[in-house]
């Protein structure tokens, strides 16, 4: 078989039909990406591949795990300047359109993920054919970093598929598996491993009909149909994100509605997503980025052979911290005093797996799940975790139970929320063997884990620990046993503050537009709901003893009710259907101040956790508090927050809320640190 082109990230071969097969292998690293350099090499090679004249051209990875992931965001984030990024944007659609207009037709075979200039690359080919198994996955992630698709996505995109179908994926990020993928045009074929190649050469030597979006579609994308389609689009984004904090979204839209023509609209697209990556937005959500690829990096999955998960404690957190292990693969025993408690667990755990598996793969998952009473799991699992009430007399009785049972290397692990291990650990016969893994709820949506650990916990109990959180695809940082831990450390006084604020009589939707005007996910009261009064009430306790914190008398006295939240029906709002009933007339009533005095409680806190060094640096403070509280990430974290703002001018505010409101609002001593005057990230 003939070969040509140079052996380095991309290859050609010729087979016996005069197919060309472009093979794209980034050197030196695990998961191939959009870089300058393979960019420019990929244009060298469709020059050649334009001479030869192939009767056709398909282009695949040589990777095993996917096809393309998309551009490299290390080098991306380096854009400072407009004409910088329009001219890097620009040369990226011409290669596209050099792929376009290639004189033979071409497939993109796409094998597990497909994202962003991966897809973009795809849709300039004249037929796309994927492979259907589990990790296939397709989208134009853009908007999650800030910035939209820039090689020629949000021209062909909507053109290929729909306005609709396309801007489902494109405004959110969110990514299409094969069968949806299939229905909507976005691939031209769905085949099983064994016969991918045989379908991208059959199309090729066929030349079987280009897919085109539907007469209802390309309806809705006549010029006097653009301004309707875009308000109605532009309504539901506004639903969810406002523009002045994720302005990409609107962007996509706008281009859409505005432009006609092919080539004005390239060219429009490169200049917006320049517009896009000089805004803070886009380097803050990279850096977010780029702080979840280090967490991962901190537990490699095959560092340790882990296989069985002991659960003690079937509750809301045990029995779903339960069922996430059982639906990552482990299998596991779910212990609690009797098997009413364990029962409920069971189907909230059926629930997930119906909702995020199929077929054979839901009762697989169901069969790894037992219910175990008498805790004889316990004996043989690989992982011991501890999620009973936060009592410390009671954890530590079913210590001494399990440590007469465990294996001598098992991780035996605590879901404590707040109480230090080393106040924990002191009946166990290894004390320094008991570590944190603190889960966040609802466990299958958060997507953090904090391994706590002592001063006098070994490196390989962490990194064990560091490891099992990968292998149940958790982002997992190291975090320093002290009250609270990190997230709730920084959490509490922002929930504090709030029902304090409540006490004085500011309305409950105040305070909670209050946060979603700077950018928090949730208001601290609905999320108070959320979490459970009993369960904030619980930490609470502990904070105001180890921080001499006041606690909210509207906390206390509902817990006294039992009005605990969204699970009672009743806590700070009432809930119908689960939601919270609220009139949006009272959030009007805002105090000028409000906003300062729940989020610079946050940063303060943050700032006492740095200068204690709960964490090793401000990279995984940050990382931490985002991926653990919703943190509004267009902000980068809350000491990139400071560096942005001042630390100067942030302290100054405090000084005047502490003035006006008393010592809750003192400024940490650690507000003088060299590292919180360092530039922005």
């Amino acid at each position: 078989m003939p070969t040509s082109a140079s052996q380095t990230n991309w290859t050609i071969e010729y087979d016996t039909d005069g197919i060309a097969w472009l093979g794209f292998d980034k050197l030196g690293a695990s998961t191939n990406v959009l870089s300058k350099a393979t960019m420019l090499e990929f244009s060298e090679r469709l020059k050649e591949l334009a001479q030869n004249k192939p009767k056709g051209i398909v282009i695949y990875s040589s990777k095993q795990n996917g096809f393309i992931a998309g551009a490299d965001i290390k080098e991306i984030k380096d854009l400072r300047t407009h004409q910088e990024a329009y001219e890097v944007t620009r040369a990226g659609q011409l290669i596209m359109e050099q792929l376009e207009k290639l004189p033979c037709p071409t497939v993109a075979l796409i094998q597990g993920f497909c994202l962003g200039g991966g897809l973009e690359l795809s849709l300039a080919c004249t037929y796309r054919v994927g492979v259907d198994d589990d990790r296939l996955s397709l989208g134009l992630p853009e908007v999650k970093i800030g910035v939209h698709p820039g090689f020629g996505g949000t021209v062909r995109c909507p053109r290929l598929v729909g306005v609709l179908p396309a801007m489902s994926f494109m405004l959110t990020g969110r990514s299409v598996r094969g069968s949806e993928a299939l229905r909507i045009g976005l691939l031209d074929r769905l085949v099983k491993p064994d016969t991918a190649r045989q379908t991208a050469r059959s199309l090729l030597l066929k030349h079987a009909p280009k897919k085109t979006a539907s007469f209802v579609q390309k309806l809705l994308g006549q010029p006097w149909m653009r301004p309707l389609i875009a308000r109605m689009l532009t309504k539901k984004v506004a639903a969810k994100v406002r523009r002045d904090h994720y302005p990409a979204p609107y962007a996509i839209i706008d281009l859409w509605k505005k432009y006609g023509s092919r080539e004005a609209m390239y060219d429009a697209e490169a200049h917006s997503f320049a517009d896009m990556m000089v805004l803070d937005t886009s380097h803050n959500l990279m850096r977010v980025f780029l702080l979840q690829d280090r967490l991962k990096s901190l537990g490699k999955k095959s560092d340790l052979l882990l296989n069985h998960v002991h659960l003690v404690g079937a509750g809301t957190m045990g029995g779903d911290i339960a069922a996430w292990c059982a639906l990552r693969g482990f299998n596991v025993t779910l212990q609690d005093r009797e098997a009413k408690y364990v029962q409920p667990a069971l189907a909230r755990a059926q629930k997930l797996f119906v909702k995020r598996l199929r077929g054979t793969e839901i009762l697989n998952a169901t069969k790894r799940l037992k219910m175990d009473v008498a805790g004889d799991g316990a004996k043989d699992a690989d992982v011991v975790i501890e999620a009973i009430f936060e009592n410390v007399e009671a954890k530590q009785a079913l210590y001494k139970v399990l440590d007469t049972k465990m294996k001598p290397n098992a991780i035996l692990a605590t879901n404590t929320s707040s109480i230090r291990l080393e106040t924990l650990r002191t009946v166990l016969k290894d004390p320094q063997r008991l570590v944190g893994l603190h889960f966040f709820n609802p466990v299958a949506m958060m997507p953090l884990v904090e391994v706590i650990h002592a001063e006098d916990t070994s490196k390989d109990e962490i990194n064990k620990c560091l490891s099992f959180a990968r292998q149940i695809d958790k982002l997992a940082v190291p975090v320093k046993s002290s009250p609270g831990f990190l997230v709730n450390r920084i959490l509490m006084p922002y929930l504090m503050e709030a029902m304090l604020a409540a006490d004085e009589g500011v309305p409950l939707e105040a305070i909670d537009r209050a946060a979603l005007d700077y950018g928090m996910p949730m208001g601290p009261v609905e999320l108070t709901d959320t979490v459970g009064l009993d369960v904030s009430l619980s930490v609470a306790q502990v904070f105001a003893k180890e921080f001499h914190k006041k606690i909210p008398d509207s906390l206390t006295k509902l817990v006294a009710e039992k009005k605990l939240g969204r699970k009672t029906g009743e806590g700070f709002y009432k809930y119908q259907d689960g939601k919270p009933v609220k009139d949006k007339s009272r959030a009007r009533h805002m105090p000028a101040d409000l906003q300062d005095r729940l989020i610079l409680p946050m940063i303060n806190e943050a700032v006492a956790v740095l200068r204690e060094r709960i964490v090793d640096d401000t990279d995984l403070l940050d990382a931490g508090v985002i991926f653990g509280t919703g943190f509004a990430p267009f902000r980068g974290g809350p000491i990139n927050y400071i560096r942005a703002s001042g630390a100067n001018q942030l302290k100054q505010r405090l000084d005047r809320l502490q003035a006006q409101y008393g010592q809750r609002f003192t400024p940490d001593a650690g507000w003088d640190a060299p590292t919180l005057k360092e530039p922005k990230a």
